[in-house]
């Protein structure tokens, strides 16, 4: 998986960034004040958004291309700090990414936790180390938003992985599944090509994130 991810930003197959950031996070999510963590964030707007509303952001990334153009593009100027994991610091934001492997990343505790492209990436026999990777990293009142996406896997074949329903409550029993809508426009153009006509974008999140005053 981590040959193929790091292939994907060399040669630019990066069908599922989003120029504009993630509308659902936009409607969704409320929490400020907190220190949100980010797996698998490439070069994500949503990094810049979830900052705007009063967070420390601190994003996960295997590539360092994704890394150094999300610095590149938005035109913030960071520093590097090598360790376990490089960290890339902006020097007048709030947002930190670390380049390496995420099950490698130790750099709690965080407050909030935000996922639109990390769990949809994983096959199946991942999934659980992911979840229980993630929470030794969160605190108990954590507010938490993860996007999933639902799609006939017998017409499209991810990654994004399409997660079921019951899937997504034995991972993450806590969340609430708070809006579902199709994103097929939306979509990376392979599904649309190879005949996928709905693709399901679900919303699941905890009680916290939509709390403006904490």
């Amino acid at each position: 998986m981590s040959d193929e991810w790091l292939e994907r930003w060399q040669v630019g197959r990066i069908g599922w960034h989003e120029k504009e950031g993630n509308r659902s996070l936009q409607k969704h999510w409320r929490a400020s004040g907190r220190r949100v963590l980010v797996p698998l964030c490439g070069k994500s707007m949503d990094l810049n958004w979830l900052e705007r509303q009063g967070n420390e952001v601190v994003g996960v990334e295997l590539s360092d291309i994704a890394v150094e153009a999300f610095f590149e593009e938005n035109e913030i100027a960071y520093s590097v700090v090598p360790g376990e994991l490089t960290a890339y610091v902006a020097e007048d934001r709030r947002i930190t990414i670390y380049c390496g492997d995420y099950f490698g990343f130790a750099e709690g505790s965080f407050s909030g936790f935000y996922d639109r492209g990390a769990l949809v990436a994983l096959p199946p026999d991942l999934r659980r180390d992911y979840v229980r990777h993630t929470r030794s990293l969160l605190s108990a009142d954590a507010a938490m938003l993860i996007i999933a996406v639902e799609y006939d896997e017998s017409i499209a074949t991810g990654p994004p992985f399409s997660i079921a329903k019951d899937t997504m409550g034995a991972l993450w029993p806590e969340l609430e599944c708070v809006d579902r809508y199709d994103d097929i426009e939306n979509c990376p153009p392979k599904f649309r090509d190879a005949g996928l006509k709905q693709l399901m974008e679900a919303v699941w999140r905890s009680p916290s994130a939509v709390s403006a005053d904490d």
